[in-house]
């Protein structure tokens, strides 16, 4: 294919995914997934190699990329059907992402799949926003082992009927199962009307193009790195069950534009659910050196095939069944990325920038229904502090990193839930100094007008972003309960009146402060 030929094929194959998007967006019940956003969508080729993807989530495009096709494998696809799955050890992240698959059947061939992943704020554990401080996977919720929702096009009520009992609201998780499978129809539509216009070998080869031209981007973007070795550690503050500094280690090898990410002497997995599975770890590697490619780079397999990852099975960043992981895709995420970007500073310092604020700020929270009428369940992350770079101050207030999503509009918080909003406001002063300042972080604080429980799960409250070349790390962030501080980490109930004020860590700053 010639460079317009394909630049076009790229565009219209994300296109399908931005669709998808679109369509699950509109028809979501939840706030969750209708305001935040926290939702993403993807294409794969027939052997489950990822094709395209939106600009949605990090830590749920990396995953699903890692390890869909393995997914593949292991089911007997028919025309019209849809596979739900949220398994972490089946290239799930933690239990509340749930994954819809479709494959695309031409001419009674499998020639690609269509797959979007949500976030449902109730999942079926015991605690409210199914975020819960837990020691094991059963106790975060229902666990879907890939089973089929949709076959020939049509819904399984009865399989519906199974999840929707797990569920406090079952009409509102209904509706967002619903809206996922709606997207995988408008997916589905969508590229096999590209696939007809082309014709399926042009296809293929289109496919085979684009990979290609990705693999020899990034191969010309990581020469730029010098050959090497290099070493970086941080920790995470705790597993809100007792461990403390949990050590995530990386050893960064670079040679001739290939890259090994070697893990080996990172903690072992812990009591706490701050463990990651493989897959949320090639999640976090790989959108750090997607960053290091140019704008124009295709989001395919091709862009990966370089990089290499290896953990100790039984690790933090490679835990095994049954340990709890609600926190993992989260948080530990969020630090594996400072990780690699820190080792990667010790090469490239001019393209790296300073610790943002480290923390998805996970805050979940509801009632049963029996204290207070109907059952509810919420959950958001909360934005903080960009780290400075080599040529700008850090964004004030901003999600970083592995997620991607928006705020909750307050209007829609307080129309739906029982809270009210008494501060949503830049922390200022929060940034890290330097010739170049950390952004600042936020300050979000909620007012509770009935009974609820809610959990904490939180970092960089004992551990600041760091600076790199000489300049401030960025502030600690810190929670309060009615104006007293409590653990990064915390289940607790709240009563009328109670205030939750949520204060996010801000970035690191970059280079010596002249002034």
């Amino acid at each position: 294919m010639n460079p317009v030929e394909l630049s076009i094929f790229a565009n219209r194959i994300e296109a399908v995914c931005d669709e998808m998007g679109a369509a699950l967006q509109r028809a979501a019940f939840s706030p969750n997934i209708r305001d935040r956003l926290d939702y993403s969508c993807a294409v794969f080729d027939a052997s489950g190699e990822l094709c395209a993807q939106a600009a949605h989530i990090p830590v749920h495009l990396g995953s699903m990329a890692f390890a869909m096709r393995g997914i593949v494998e292991a089911i007997d696809w028919q025309d019209g059907d849809m596979v739900i799955l949220n398994d972490p050890y089946m290239g799930g992240t933690h239990l509340p992402d749930v994954t819809v698959i479709a494959p695309v059947f031409i001419d009674k061939q499998v020639l690609g799949f269509v797959a979007n992943r949500a976030h449902h704020a109730d999942i079926g554990a015991e605690q409210p926003g199914s975020m819960p401080l837990s020691t094991s996977l059963q106790q975060e919720g229902l666990v879907i082992h890939p089973l089929k929702l949709v076959e020939h096009d049509v819904i399984n009520e009865a399989q519906m009927k199974r999840l929707m009992a797990s569920m406090r609201n079952p009409a509102e998780s209904k509706g967002d199962f619903s809206a996922q499978i709606a997207a995988n129809r408008r997916g589905h539509k969508r590229l096999s009307e590209l696939i007809q216009q082309l014709g399926a070998q042009q296809y293929i080869h289109a496919l085979a193009a684009l990979n290609n031209y990705a693999e020899q981007l990034a191969i010309s973007c990581f020469n730029e790195i010098p050959d090497g070795e290099y070493h970086f550690s941080d920790v995470l503050d705790d597993d809100g069950l007792g461990d403390t500094d949990i050590e995530i280690e990386a050893c960064i090898v670079v040679k001739q534009g290939k890259v090994l990410v070697d893990f080996n002497g990172t903690s072992s997995q812990v009591r706490g659910n701050v463990n990651c599975p493989i897959s949320v770890t090639a999640a976090a590697v790989y959108y750090v050196f997607r960053c290091l490619l140019p704008a124009q780079a295709p989001a395919c397999a091709g862009s990966f095939r370089t990089i290499s990852i290896t953990a100790d099975s039984g690790s933090l960043l490679n835990a095994v069944f049954p340990a709890a992981v609600a926190a993992g895709n989260v948080e530990t995420s969020t630090r594996i990325v400072d990780v690699v970007l820190g080792a990667l500073a010790q090469a490239i310092p001019e393209k790296i920038p300073a610790a943002s604020h480290g923390s998805m700020n996970n805050l979940a929270m509801g009632s049963t229904g029996d204290e207070a009428g109907q059952a509810w369940d919420y959950y958001e992350t909360i934005g903080g502090g960009m780290g400075a770079s080599s040529v700008a101050d850090g964004v004030d207030a901003v999600q970083t990193h592995m997620t991607n999503t928006l705020n909750t509009p307050i209007e829609s918080l307080e129309m739906t839930f029982p809270l009210r909003i008494h501060r949503y406001q830049v922390r200022r002063g929060s940034g890290g100094k330097g010739a170049h300042e950390g952004g600042s972080g936020i300050v979000r604080e909620f007012e509770f007008l009935q009974p609820a429980n809610a959990t904490l799960l939180t970092e960089r409250r004992s551990h600041a972003p760091w600076g790199l070349q000489g300049a401030d790390s960025g502030m600690s962030g810190q929670n309060l309960l009615n104006q007293k501080t409590i653990k990064a980490k915390q289940n607790f109930s709240l009563q009328p009146g109670d205030i939750l004020t949520i204060k996010t860590a801000g970035g690191g700053g970059w280079g010596e402060n002249r002034y």
